[in-house]
C-alpha cells in the first residue's frame, strides 16, 4: 500500500504545478485538463482550462494535484487529501469501510477510468481520503 498527498486548487492548478516544480526541482508535470479527457456534458467550460490531474514526484514523494470545477457542489477552499494506492483490492475496500464509519461518504466505491475500485470519503475527524485498487490503468492515464 502507499499513501500519497493530492492537494486541490479553485482554478488555478496549472500556475501552482509550475510553481512547485521550480521549488522543488522536478520535472515538469504532464497535466491533463477535463475538455481533454473527459469531454461531456456538464464538466468545466473547455475555456477553464480545469487541470483532473498532474503529478510532481521526487525520488522519496509523489505528490497529485487538480483543481475544483467551479461548477462542482465540492467547490470550496482549497484542501488537501490522502490518496490510497494499492494492488490488494480486499485491503482497499477494508480501508474504505473502516474510514468510512462516522464518516461522510463523497464516491461510494465504483468503477471509473482510471481505476477498477475508486471511492473518495471525509473520516470523522475531517481527513479527506481516496481509495484507489492499482489494476495499472493509472499508469496508462498520467
Amino acid at each position: 500500500m502507499q499513501v500519497q498527498p493530492y492537494i486541490s486548487f479553485n482554478g488555478n492548478c496549472q500556475e501552482a504545478v509550475e510553481f512547485y516544480a521550480d521549488v522543488f526541482g522536478t520535472d515538469q508535470a504532464e497535466i491533463i485538463l477535463f475538455d481533454e479527457t473527459l469531454p461531456e456534458p456538464g464538466n468545466p467550460d473547455p475555456a477553464e482550462k480545469v487541470t483532473i490531474r498532474a503529478d510532481l514526484e521526487t525520488d522519496e514523494l509523489r505528490v497529485s494535484l487538480s483543481d475544483i470545477p467551479s461548477k462542482s457542489p465540492d467547490n470550496q477552499k482549497e484542501k488537501m487529501t490522502l490518496v490510497i494506492f494499492s494492488d490488494d483490492l480486499d485491503e482497499i475496500k477494508g480501508l474504505y469501510y473502516k474510514l468510512k464509519d462516522g464518516g461522510t461518504v463523497e464516491t461510494e466505491l465504483q468503477e471509473t477510468f482510471w481505476s477498477k475500485v475508486y471511492g473518495s470519503l471525509v473520516d470523522k475527524f475531517g481527513v479527506n481520503w481516496q481509495l484507489n485498487y492499482d489494476d495499472g490503468r493509472m499508469r496508462q492515464v498520467v
